[in-house]
C-alpha cells in the first residue's frame, strides 16, 4: 500500500513539474511570438516610413519637411503626446519643428500666453527661438555622444526641464540622434505616451530607426540639392565662357605693316584675364592686357565691363593715361571693393614708328629691339609708375599714372603678358620669371608672332611640367613688320 502510494505522489510530482515547464515554454513561446510581432510591425513602420521619405525627394521637399515628417511618424508609431526636431548647424542645434505642447528644455522659457494666439503657437514660438551648444542640456549631450536617451521617469531626473504647469511636464522622454555615418544632423525628442503610462524599449527602438531612415533621407537630398547647384552652376560657368569667348578678339585688323597673335589659357572654365585688339583709325592700333584679381563668374563680368568701356573711351581720348583714368572712374562704381583690374594700354602709331603706353600695376611689358640691318637684338622692359584699377580714387590714380612713348621700328617685337605667365613654377618653386620669358623671345625673334607665342608656351611646359597651370595664362605678341 505505502509503495502504490509513493506511486501516485511520485506521477502528481512529476505531472507538476513536467507541467511548469510546459507552462515555462509555452509562456516563452508567447513572449518570442510577441517580440516577432513587435518586431513585424516595427518593420512596416520603418517601410512605410521609408516610402513616405523616399517620395517627396526630387519634388522640392526641403530639409526641414523631411524632419517633420520623421518627428510626425515618430508620435504616431510610439503614441506620444507631443515631440519636437533641433536641426544641427555647425557647432549649435535650432530649434526647428514642433508637434503638440513639447515643454521647452532651456531652463527660464518664457511661456506667458500671448493676447493673441494658441497656447501651441507660443510654445512653437519659443520652440524655433531655442539654441542648445553642443553637450550642453538633453539635446546637446546626445549630439555630442551620438547616443540616444531613454528615460524612464523623467519626473525624477534633473537633466530634464519640469514646469509647474501639469500639461507641460514631462513623465517619459526620448531623445535620439539623426545620424547619417559620424554626422549628426538632428536630434528628434518625443514625450509622454498617451496612455499615461511610460515609453518602452520597442518605443525607443522605433524612434532610433525611424531616426536612422531620417537621416538617410536627409543626406540624400543634401546630395541631390548638391547635384543640382553643380548642374546650374555648370550651366551658368558654361554661359559665362561662351560669352567670354564672344568677347575676346578672334580676328585682329588686318594690315601688313603688324603681326599680331594672342593666346588665352584660363586656369578654370572662365577667367579673369582680359585682351583686347582694336583699329583706332588709318595708322593708330590699340592693344590692350589686363588681368582681374579673383577667378571664375565674378572676375569675367568685371573683365567684360572693363572690357565694352575700355573700347568706348579709347576713341574719345588720344592718351592711353587719360583713358585708363577715365576708365577707373568708371569701374570704381561697378567693382566690389575687393576687387582691382590690373591693365596696360597701348596705341602703335605705324605712321611714326611709334609706342605710347599707360601701365596700371600689370606686368613689365618686353620689347624686343631686332636691327634688320646688323641683326643685334636688344631687350628692355618698359619700366612706368603706375596703380590697379579700382583701388584710389579718381585724383590719386590720374596723379600715379602716366605716358610712356618708346620708338617702335621695323623687326621689334612688343609682348604683353599676365602674372601666369612670368609666376608658373615648378617642382622645385622656381618660377619662369622674365628672364626666361625675354630669352625665349630672343631665341624665337625669327619666328611669327603665333608661333613666337607656341613657342613660349611650350617653354613654359618644359620649364615647369604638365599640369602645372594655377593661374590665367595670355600673351599679346605684336611684330613690326
Amino acid at each position: 500500500m505505502l509503495n502504490w502510494w509513493y506511486f501516485l505522489l511520485g506521477l502528481a510530482t512529476g505531472g507538476s513539474v513536467g507541467a511548469y515547464f510546459w507552462w515555462r515554454a509555452r509562456r516563452e513561446i508567447t513572449r518570442l511570438d510577441e517580440d516577432k510581432q513587435f518586431l513585424n510591425q516595427e518593420k512596416l513602420i520603418v517601410l512605410d516610413f521609408m516610402h513616405n521619405m523616399v517620395e517627396p525627394i526630387g519634388h522640392g521637399v526641403t530639409r526641414q519637411e523631411l524632419l517633420k515628417r520623421m518627428m510626425h511618424a515618430s508620435i504616431l508609431s510610439t503614441g506620444a503626446l507631443c515631440a519636437a526636431v533641433y536641426e544641427r548647424r555647425d557647432d549649435e542645434l535650432q530649434g526647428v519643428a514642433v508637434e503638440g505642447l513639447f515643454p521647452p528644455q532651456r531652463p527660464g522659457a518664457d511661456l506667458t500666453r500671448e493676447k493673441s494666439g494658441s497656447r501651441t503657437k507660443q510654445i512653437e514660438k519659443v520652440m524655433r527661438s531655442e539654441v542648445f551648444r553642443v553637450g550642453e542640456g538633453l539635446i546637446g549631450q546626445v549630439a555630442r555622444t551620438g547616443s540616444g536617451l531613454f528615460i524612464t521617469d523623467a519626473r525624477q531626473d534633473p537633466r530634464v526641464v519640469q514646469y509647474e504647469d501639469p500639461s507641460l511636464q514631462i513623465y517619459s522622454i526620448i531623445v535620439v540622434p539623426v545620424c547619417f555615418r559620424d554626422t549628426t544632423l538632428a536630434i528628434l525628442a518625443l514625450a509622454n505616451p498617451a496612455d499615461g503610462s511610460t515609453f518602452t524599449e520597442t518605443d525607443f527602438s522605433l524612434a532610433r530607426s525611424l531616426a536612422d531612415q531620417a537621416a538617410l533621407a536627409v543626406h540624400n537630398l543634401d546630395l541631390m540639392e548638391l547635384q543640382i547647384e553643380k548642374n546650374r552652376l555648370d550651366m551658368d560657368l558654361g554661359l559665362a565662357k561662351e560669352i567670354q569667348d564672344k568677347l575676346l578678339p578672334r580676328r585682329y585688323p588686318e594690315t601688313a605693316l603688324l603681326d599680331i597673335a594672342a593666346i588665352y589659357r584660363p586656369a578654370q572654365t572662365v577667367g579673369g584675364d582680359l585682351y583686347d585688339v582694336f583699329q583706332l583709325d588709318d595708322h593708330r592700333y590699340g592693344i590692350a592686357i589686363a588681368d582681374v584679381s579673383g577667378k571664375g563668374i565674378p572676375a569675367s563680368l568685371v573683365m567684360a565691363v572693363c572690357q565694352s568701356n575700355l573700347r568706348h573711351l579709347a576713341r574719345q581720348y588720344s592718351s592711353p593715361a587719360k583713358v585708363l583714368t577715365e576708365l577707373n572712374a568708371v569701374m570704381n562704381e561697378e567693382m566690389r571693393a575687393d576687387m582691382f583690374v590690373t591693365i596696360i594700354y597701348a596705341v602703335i602709331d605705324t605712321q611714326e614708328d611709334s609706342l605710347t603706353l599707360c601701365r596700371a600695376g600689370h606686368e613689365l611689358p618686353i620689347l624686343m629691339h631686332c636691327n634688320t640691318d646688323s641683326g643685334e637684338i636688344t631687350s628692355e622692359l618698359l619700366e612706368s609708375e603706375g596703380m590697379a584699377i579700382g583701388m584710389v580714387p579718381n585724383e590719386f590714380f590720374a596723379a600715379a599714372v602716366d605716358d610712356k612713348k618708346v620708338a617702335f621700328a621695323r623687326g621689334d617685337i612688343f609682348l604683353l603678358y599676365t602674372d601666369g605667365v612670368t609666376e608658373m613654377a615648378n617642382d622645385a618653386g622656381a618660377e619662369y620669371s622674365n628672364e626666361r620669358l625675354t630669352d625665349t623671345i630672343r631665341r624665337l625673334s625669327g619666328q611669327k608672332a603665333v608661333e613666337l607665342n607656341d613657342g613660349i608656351l611650350q617653354s613654359m611646359a618644359s620649364f615647369a611640367g604638365p599640369d602645372r597651370q594655377q593661374d590665367d595664362v595670355t600673351i599679346i605678341t605684336v611684330k613690326h613688320c
